[in-house]
């Protein structure tokens, strides 16, 4: 029976099952010379999660020292990337060209060798890569629960996971462009327990590689956090895809946003989202401040890495109706590839890199009447006294540093189809100065005045930095 959250994304779970069934045997080759009011997602695995709870003594490395995670450098993604037929330099360099850090694996390759191949493709073109590999990570993490008794259904025991995991990461490991592996897509709750397992099993035997799960979308806080308590994740990623047809918008998607946020602040580990690149089954093909919009509401709600579903466009016999994502499915570039080019390059790795080590403070939504299910208006602070003009959401940040009070303003236009122009006013007697940051020269610029004009672009957003006494 289709599960609710199938009607609110296209299932990414049908992709992963089909790239590369068929082959996947080869994943256990040796090593190659070194060289996305919803009810919440129904418990689907071996173990309720309420009932078992995480490993004794788990070592969780901080995500500042993982791969994509960690560094200054904000972290773009792509899923679907070329299938194993144009798996080429071209294609790789292609991807870089457009502003992404790293890939996904899918479209067909589940084989070991093409991994290898693929891997060293990443490697010369400067991306890294999250493996999804069906032989070894996924039957310690997916196809079989983990468990200490050899007697239950369908399990492996840890030193058997703790097997499949080493022959993965020996398979390789020698590459550089390996960031992690992909555990589970879109697992329901009853699956935490065993990816608990997974990632201690991980973290044990490389605890320099992100172990990396994406949820599904929910309007259920006891999913995401019931994920970030009993797995102890290095991130919360989820995908929720808001662009539906007829130009209108899932009535819920601030809400999921919301909910995501609350967990990855409670977990201290980032939250990550995927963004709609492509029409599918009651969804539209964005267009370019549609894809903008998506990237900046994310980062008003403290986004500190994206991810674009999709990359190269899945073929029509795969269902859900996939229009062109931003390469067609005979490799053809289609306006939105230059388009994320633009938005990676241009505006989301300058403004990310300031972002990415700042916390999440809160995000209202200004001029905004009705307000969105799940969020929250605007009232004045001590800090921002007034919001006039256009419906606009605001993210504040602050330092990690304890001892600092500047906050940072990520204010993003409400809207996705239209200009804005809001006006904020600021405390003088608490705001000294606010600086305007400009993505071309990377820098903040200072701003006079007790009242800041901004004027943004649909789907638009403005980054100010708030200094304060």
């Amino acid at each position: 029976m289709q599960s609710p959250h199938q009607k609110l994304g296209p299932s990414r779970r049908t992709l992963l099952l089909g790239a590369g069934a068929a082959a996947a045997a080869a994943a256990t080759a040796a090593p190659a010379a070194a060289a996305p009011a919803a009810q919440a997602p129904p418990v689907s695995g071996p173990t309720e999660a309420s009932q078992v709870v995480a490993p004794d003594n788990l070592s969780v490395p901080s995500p500042d020292d993982l791969p994509l995670t960690g560094g200054p450098d904000f972290p773009i993604g792509l899923f679907w990337p070329p299938h194993p037929y144009e798996s080429t330099a071209k294609r790789f360099t292609e991807i870089a060209d457009a502003g992404f850090d790293f890939v996904i694996s899918g479209n067909y390759a589940g084989d070991g060798n093409i991994f290898q191949y693929q891997l060293d493709l990443a490697r010369t073109a400067g991306l890294q890569m999250l493996i999804s590999d069906d032989i070894q990570i996924r039957n310690m993490s997916r196809w079989f629960s983990i468990s200490d008794q050899p007697t239950d259904f369908l399990t492996i025991t840890p030193a058997e996971a703790r097997e499949f995991y080493t022959r993965a990461r020996d398979a390789y490991g020698p590459y550089s462009s390996l960031a992690g592996f992909n555990f589970y897509d879109e697992p329901g709750a009853g699956w935490y327990p065993t990816l608990a397992k997974a990632l201690a099993v991980s973290r044990e035997l490389a605890p320099h590689l992100l172990p990396y799960i994406n949820l599904l979308p929910s309007d259920d806080p006891a999913y995401y956090n019931s994920f970030v308590d009993v797995v102890k994740p290095s991130l919360v990623s989820f995908d929720r895809y808001p662009l539906l047809s007829d130009g209108r918008e899932d009535g819920n998607y601030f809400h999921n946003w919301a909910i995501v946020r609350d967990a990855a602040l409670r977990g201290n580990v980032p939250a990550w989202v995927f963004i709609q690149t492509l029409a599918y089954n009651g969804h539209r093909e964005p267009t370019a401040a549609e894809l903008l919009w998506q990237i900046n509401i994310s980062l008003a709600y403290g986004a500190k890495g994206i991810q674009y579903f999709t990359y190269w466009t899945p073929e029509a016999a795969r269902g859900e109706g996939f229009g062109p994502a931003l390469i067609t499915v005979d490799g053809k570039r289609t306006p939105r590839y230059a388009a994320a080019k633009n938005i990676n390059n241009s505006w989301l790795h300058p403004v990310g890199r300031q972002l990415k080590p700042l916390v999440s403070e809160s995000v209202v939504h200004a001029n905004e009447t009705p307000l969105p299910n799940g969020t929250v208006g605007f009232t004045p602070t001590d800090l921002v006294t007034g919001v006039t003009g256009s419906p606009t959401v605001i993210g504040t940040f602050r330092s990690r540093d304890a001892a600092s009070t500047d906050r940072w303003l990520l204010v993003a236009n409400r809207s996705h189809s239209a200009a804005s122009r809001t006006t904020l006013t600021f405390n003088p007697a608490k705001v000294t100065g606010v600086d305007v940051f400009h993505p071309v020269s990377a820098k903040f610029g200072a701003n006079r005045g007790s009242g800041l004009p901004v004027n943004l672009p649909a789907g638009g957003a403005q980054l100010l930095h708030l200094h304060t006494r």
